[in-house]
């Protein structure tokens, strides 16, 4: 953290939320996306920024997509803490896992934020069992009202830490 501001990169596999996240954060919220038969994506990263706890938050979204790995080196430059926002709605798969156990070897601040739990068949429980030496934080990223405050509260853990 420098002079009041805050990097936190937010990581996660292709259509866990994090751009809905970032945008249900900050609706100016700015992305980078390509228009594909599937639907949209992102290409290159989401930003979106708030001030929480008298600090200056930039939110960096990175690419869901393992081949958009160089992407994610060089959002990740710099940041004083990330978020993996994990789709709790489908089986936990093998990148999700491969980018908590990076994340968790570095020396920075993680919370992991599962996201979908309000959808039929998900299974926050069983996911969270897999990330249980992180904060976990059950959020809704469509919905403001239930993601800024797993956001504000990782945030004050920070605060408390910096």
């Amino acid at each position: 953290m420098a002079g009041g501001k805050l990097k936190i990169v937010v990581f996660g596999a292709y259509n866990a939320g994090k751009s809905t996240f970032i945008q249900a954060i900050d609706p100016k919220a700015r992305h980078v996306e390509a228009h594909t038969n599937e639907g949209d994506t992102t290409v290159a990263l989401d930003y979106g920024r708030v001030e929480i706890h008298a600090l200056q938050v930039y939110l960096f979204g990175t690419p869901g997509q393992e081949r958009f790995e160089f992407v994610r080196q060089i959002i990740s430059r710099g940041m004083d803490a990330a978020i993996l926002l994990v789709d709790c709605s489908v089986a936990t798969d093998e990148f999700t896992l491969s980018l908590y156990e990076t994340l968790s070897k570095m020396e920075i601040p993680l919370a992991v934020m599962l996201n979908k739990c309000d959808l039929p068949g998900s299974c926050p429980a069983t996911v969270r069992s897999a990330f249980e030496s992180s904060l976990v934080y059950e959020i809704c990223a469509s919905e403001r009202a239930l993601a800024l405050p797993a956001l504000t509260a990782f945030v004050g853990t920070l605060a408390g830490e910096l």
